[in-house]
């Protein structure tokens, strides 16, 4: 007797591969593209998740995937995101907040505060949407492009939406990169200041060890446990987010019904269950470097799937809005910064 349910899991699998695999071929790439780059100029300027979405974008541009393809780009863009997310809790501890004191801690989480809601005013003033400004705040105040990825689902952000904000957020990560330590002789600035300055300013935690290290290893010490601290204010965020947008209509007497599993979507408890288990102590350190790992492949996968979904020419309508968002945001988060560092007292 045939079992009919393992028949449509073959069918789903089978209509699922084609665009699966144009999505891992696309990762792929992209995945080789950044090793070159780090052989060549020693570090990975662009890093894949940005050429991976790139290239779906590129592939996009010249063929529109057909009906044997939107399964698997689909799923790639949709579930697989929502693991990577999951798995991405696994990576953060409470072990930074711990070292970095009371005065610093209260000063990146103001830092972060501050700068998201001065980056979704901005959004808002040059006329995007509430979902593109909170994409462009939550990149700029927290950790670039894995921020961005991690509260697109949860805000229900299209492919467009997510492209356009990774793009020009990531073109500005690199210019901060190449132009932050011009301030270490312009303010006369201490390892320590702007170890702290990079660590509240700087995207991605490669990005501030390659900000940094050319001043000096104790600024780039300081600036990896400042920018893991800023990280961790994901996990409140993607709460609130969660609770927020998912927010039930009232029933028949105008009264909401709570329910936690529609205020937070499941990857967002199985991120904060994770991140929890980890700081905990729970979690195996053998576990932490193949679940990061696993996440960033997944995340590349993902981006690959909503570049594929990415027409140009609607890009275009939001291209000049986001990038005057983007450089305006990151502007008063240097500022905010700068200001922070000098009122924590860092010698």
């Amino acid at each position: 007797m045939s079992d009919p349910r393992g028949g449509r899991l073959r069918r789903h699998v089978g209509d699922a591969a084609p665009g699966l695999l144009l999505c891992i071929g696309l990762t792929g790439a992209a995945l080789l593209i950044e090793r070159i780059e780090a052989a060549l100029l020693g570090f990975p300027f662009v890093d894949a998740l940005v050429i991976a979405l790139l290239l779906g974008v590129a592939v996009r541009t010249f063929w529109v995937p057909g009906r044997a393809w939107v399964g698997g780009i689909r799923l790639s863009g949709g579930l697989i995101l929502e693991i990577a997310v999951a798995l991405l809790g696994a990576s953060v501890s409470l072990t930074a907040i711990l070292a970095s004191g009371g005065p610093l801690l209260i000063g990146v989480v103001a830092t972060v505060v501050v700068a998201f809601a001065i980056s979704f005013l901005v959004g808002r003033a040059m006329g995007l949407s509430s979902t593109v400004s909170i994409l462009v705040a939550s990149g700029n105040s927290i950790c670039g492009n894995s921020a961005i990825v991690a509260v697109a689902p949860v805000i229900g952000a299209s492919a467009r939406d997510i492209a356009g904000s990774i793009a020009f957020t990531a073109v500005l990560g690199v210019l901060v990169v190449l132009g932050l330590p011009l301030l270490v002789p312009l303010l006369r600035l201490s390892d320590a200041q702007y170890g702290t300055i990079a660590g509240l300013t700087v995207y991605a935690v490669p990005q501030v060890l390659a900000a940094t290290l050319p001043v000096g290893l104790g600024a780039a010490q300081i600036a990896t446990i400042v920018k893991m601290t800023r990280v961790l204010m994901l996990t409140p965020l993607l709460l609130v987010l969660s609770i927020l947008h998912n927010r039930p209509e009232g029933g028949a007497h105008g009264a909401p019904k709570l329910q936690l599993s529609r205020l937070v979507p499941w990857f967002i408890l199985a991120f904060v269950a994770l991140a929890a288990i980890r700081s905990a102590g729970w979690l195996p350190d053998a576990v932490v470097p193949p679940a990061t790992s696993a996440a960033k492949i997944l995340t590349i996968v993902a981006m690959a799937a909503l570049g594929l979904g990415v027409d140009v020419k609607t890009m275009r309508e939001i291209g000049g809005p986001i990038s005057a968002c983007v450089v305006i945001s990151l502007v008063a988060l240097v500022l905010i910064s700068i200001a922070v560092t000098w009122l924590v007292g860092i010698d």
